[in-house]
Formats: C-alpha cells, structure tokens, sequence
C-alpha cells in the first residue's frame, strides 16, 4: 500500500526524470518506488532482493566466506552467497526478454542452479586440492589462501550473471527512444547490458576479497593486532569498509538506464529510427 500511494504521488505531482526534485516527500516516494518496483516489470520486488538490502544481507555472507576453512566449509558458505547474489541478479535484470517456446524465468532459475553450484564447487577447489595432496608449504599457503580467493570469487560473480541473464543476449532486450518509446529488440543491447553488470560485479567482489588481505598482511607484520579476536575484529572491520565503499562504486560504474548507439545495433533497428543514442535497463 506505501508503494502505491508513493506511485501515485509521483503520477500526480506532474514531475519528470528530467526536472529537479524539490519537495522531500516527493523525493522519498521517487526513490521507494525506483528502489522496490522492477522499471520493465512493474511488479514490487521482494525485500529481501531490493537494492538497500543488497549490503546487510550480503556483508556477513562475504565474511564467512572470507574464512578460508575446510574445503567442505568453504564450499557450503560460497553456495549461499552465490545463491543470494543470483537471486538479487535475477530478480533485478532486464525484464523484457521473451522466447515463444519456453519460459524465460524457468530457464534462468535452472542456468542459475547451475551456475551456483559450479561456482562454488570452484571456490573450494584449491583447497580440495591442497588437503588431498597435502601441500602445505608457505608457498601453496599464500597462493591458496591469500592470491586465489578474490580472482575465483570476482570471476565466479561475474560468470553467474552472465549465465543467469544469459537470454537476454540470446533472445534480445528492449530498446526505447528517449521518449520512451520502444524501438524494436536488441541481441546487442542485451549483449552490453550482461557484459557491463558482470563486470560491475566481478569488481564489487573481487575487490572487497583481495584488499582488505593485502591490508591485514600489512597489520600482521606491524602487529598491531596481536590476538586472534583482535585479527578477527579487524579484518571484519575491513571487510566491511571496502564492501561498503565499494558498492555505491561498483553500482555507479555504468548507469542503470543504459545507452547504446544506432549504429551498434542490428540494420532493422538502424533502419526503424531516426535517433542517434537508444536507452535500455540494464539491470543491477
């Protein structure tokens, strides 16, 4: 019902994207509406998949997968995580892609399965190999340890929404004008808009993994903490602060209503208009 009567706010109060929002209730029903309702869908999205949501819930899932325990251990932590960070891509992309002669959802949700388990069979990999060959030189420790875990999981997140979105690429995405009328559908539009939010990802994660380990490195050899709680609290300290910073700049790399020129999409689009730039969704 909030959600409603902020839309109906927004439709009465006469303001466009293009004009400042001035009044503060107009502003917050602009955003509750922009952060709760799918802009292809129209339908609400769960909460627990909104974009605020996205940091609280995902935080503590990258602290314990950041534990590098047991492979087993290892391995259940990262199927959570990628079932979470999944379901937020599949919830939160394109939603105009459609095919004749199956369901989209029901083919994003079976890649999606298969996309987790496979990514987190990956992320426990290097430690099924180092306990079942027993290596455990300070060499293997380091790379398996410290060098491995922020590529695998960068990669393993940007390979997930490539495979969960993947039929928008396969079956094309929306274009519109800047009147929001739309153009036709575009294979590359659909193309662009997986590449740039897996790439977000990859950056969003594989960064939040990789500095905060090059910072402790730093903190242990400093010994400024020199408890294992002590260790503890800092690193999850520094988990927190790069996800943190991280997310607004992983989000802001490349806008959520994207941009593609005429000339790079498909003749019979090219052929259809006379504008010069074409807009998407690209998703989140």
């Amino acid at each position: 019902d909030e959600i409603r009567r902020a839309r109906l706010l927004l439709e009465n109060s006469g303001r466009t994207l293009s004009e400042p929002i001035q009044n503060d209730q107009t502003k917050q029903a602009f955003l509750l509406s922009l952060s709760s309702v799918h802009p292809d869908t129209d339908k609400i999205t769960p909460v627990l998949f909104r974009p605020p949501a996205f940091l609280p819930i995902s935080l503590p899932l990258v602290i314990v997968s950041s534990l590098q325990l047991q492979a087993k251990h290892n391995f259940f932590y990262q199927f959570v995580f990628h079932t979470y960070t999944t379901g937020f891509t599949l919830l939160n992309g394109n939603g105009t892609t459609k095919a004749e002669e199956y369901s989209v959802q029901q083919k994003q949700i079976f890649y999606g399965l298969g996309a987790i388990s496979y990514a987190a069979c990956i992320g426990a990999l290097p430690f099924v190999f180092m306990n079942r060959y027993t290596l455990k030189s300070p060499l293997t420790q380091l790379v398996v340890k410290k060098l491995l875990p922020a590529p695998l999981l960068g990669l393993m997140s940007a390979f997930t929404v490539v495979v969960v979105r993947s039929p928008e690429f396969e079956n094309g995405i929306e274009v519109m004008d800047r009147n929001g009328k739309v153009v036709g559908v575009s294979q590359k539009a659909g193309e662009k808009a997986v590449k740039e939010t897996a790439l977000s990802r990859a950056v969003l994660f594989g960064t939040t993994f990789f500095l905060p380990s090059v910072l402790m490195h730093f903190v242990e050899r400093a010994k400024f903490a020199k408890t294992p709680r002590a260790l503890a609290s800092v690193r999850m300290l520094m988990i927190t602060s790069v996800l943190a910073g991280m997310l607004p700049v992983s989000l802001s790399m490349f806008p959520q209503c994207g941009e593609i020129k005429r000339a790079d999409l498909e003749p019979e689009i090219v052929s259809s208009t006379e504008e010069t730039e074409l807009f998407y969704n690209r998703g989140i």
